[in-house]
C-alpha cells in the first residue's frame, strides 16, 4: 500500500487492522482461562479523548511529570544526540509530547505510529502546518505488529521515542521482545527516548488509576463501547464495573472489568457467555526502578546514556543509543 499525500510535509499510511483479525482475537482472548482484552482496543477516537481526560485529572502524576521532565531536559537530550534525526513515536496518540521535541530539536522527519486513525489525522493535520521545515509520514497501524520504517524515513539516524511509561503495560518476556524491537527499529545509528513509572507508595497509585471524576472507569468501560461500534458485540455497559488496585507482589497496576450479571454476546459468528462474576483483565502498567529497568535496555541491546527524574522520584525518562 502507497502512502497517501496530505499536505506538502504530510503523508498518511493506513495499516489499520483488518476486523475479521480483531474479531478473532477479541473471541479468543475472552475465551480464555482468565478473559482479557488487548489493552490496545481501549483506543478508538472517544477511548484517546477519556485518556487525554485521565491526564489531566489531578491524581494522574505520569503525564505531567514526563511532560516537565521532557521540558527541563529537551537541550540537554539534543546535545547529547549532536546529530539531525528522524523521531519515530509507536503510540504517538496526539503526538503531544512529540510537540516539545519538534519545538526544541528541529528533527528532518517525524513518524508517528497510531492505532486510532482519527487521533493520528487530527494531531497531524494540526501540527504539519506548524512544522514546515519537517516530513510528516503518519501511520496507522497496531505497532506492536508493524514496526518497521517506510521508505523515505531510512536514510537519516533514527530515535524511536516511546514515553508515558507504555512500556509497562507488556508482560515481562513480551516487553524484553519488545524493547529488542524496538532496537532493531531505531537501527544500527539510532537511539531510544523512553518513560517508565517508578515504583512508588501504593495509595498514590490506587488514587492514579480510580480518579475521582471517574475518567479512568469510563476509559475502561470504553474498550467495550469500542468492541460494540467496531465488532457489534451487544455487551451492556451496564452490566460492567471498573476496578483497579496495586498488585504488590506483580509490582503492577491491574485495571478489571467486573461482570455482575451474565453476559451473552456474539463475536466473529460466534455466540459468547461471560457469567455474573467473572472479571476480565484489560490492562497491566507495571512500575520499576531505575536500576531494574535500565538493565532490562541493556538486554534489549541499548547503551543507557543518561536517566532523568524529577524531584519526587515519581517517573523516569531513559536517553539510550544503539549498543
Amino acid at each position: 500500500m502507497q502512502p497517501r499525500q496530505l499536505l506538502p510535509n504530510l503523508t498518511f499510511l493506513d495499516l489499520y487492522p483488518p476486523t475479521a483479525d480483531a474479531a478473532r482475537e477479541v473471541l479468543s482472548s475472552l475465551s480464555a482461562a482468565t478473559p482479557h482484552l488487548d489493552p490496545k482496543y481501549f483506543y478508538d477516537e472517544q477511548g484517546s479523548a477519556l485518556f487525554d481526560a485521565i491526564t489531566r485529572t489531578p491524581e494522574y502524576y505520569p503525564t505531567r511529570t514526563e511532560t516537565g521532565l521532557l521540558r527541563e531536559h529537551a537541550q540537554a537530550m539534543a546535545r547529547t544526540l549532536n546529530t539531525e534525526l528522524t523521531i519515530v513515536e509507536p503510540g504517538a496518540g496526539g503526538c503531544e509530547k512529540a510537540r516539545i521535541l519538534l519545538d526544541q530539536w528541529q528533527p528532518r522527519g517525524y513518524m508517528p505510529l497510531e492505532i486510532s486513525r482519527e487521533c493520528l489525522l487530527d494531531a497531524t493535520r494540526q501540527l504539519a502546518p506548524q512544522y514546515p521545515q519537517v516530513q510528516f509520514q503518519a501511520v496507522c497501524a497496531d505497532y506492536s505488529q508493524a514496526l518497521t520504517v517506510p521508505t523515505g524515513h531510512q536514510e537519516l539516524p533514527r530515535l524511536v521515542f516511546f514515553p508515558g511509561s507504555t512500556i509497562g503495560n507488556f508482560e515481562p518476556v513480551a516487553r524484553r521482545t519488545f524493547l529488542t524491537d524496538l532496537r532493531q527499529l531505531a537501527g544500527d545509528d539510532g537511539f531510544l527516548l523512553i518513560g517508565a513509572d517508578l515504583q512508588k507508595n501504593p495509595a498514590r497509585l490506587h488514587q492514579a488509576y480510580n480518579d475521582s471524576a471517574g475518567h479512568t472507569a469510563a476509559f475502561n468501560l470504553n474498550i467495550l463501547a469500542h468492541l460494540n461500534r467496531r465488532l457489534d458485540c451487544g455487551f451492556d455497559l451496564d452490566a460492567f464495573e471498573h476496578q483497579a488496585f496495586y498488585n504488590e507482589e506483580q509490582q503492577r497496576v491491574e485495571m478489571h472489568l467486573h461482570c455482575h450479571r451474565d453476559q451473552h454476546v456474539q463475536i466473529a459468528g460466534e455466540s459468547l457467555t461471560l457469567s455474573a462474576g467473572t472479571r476480565v483483565h484489560t490492562e497491566n502498567s507495571y512500575k520499576f526502578s531505575v536500576e531494574d529497568f535500565s538493565r532490562e535496555l541493556v538486554t534489549a541491546g541499548f547503551q543507557p546514556l543518561s536517566c532523568w527524574l524529577d524531584d519526587e522520584a515519581l517517573f523516569s525518562v531513559h536517553l539510550a543509543r544503539a549498543a
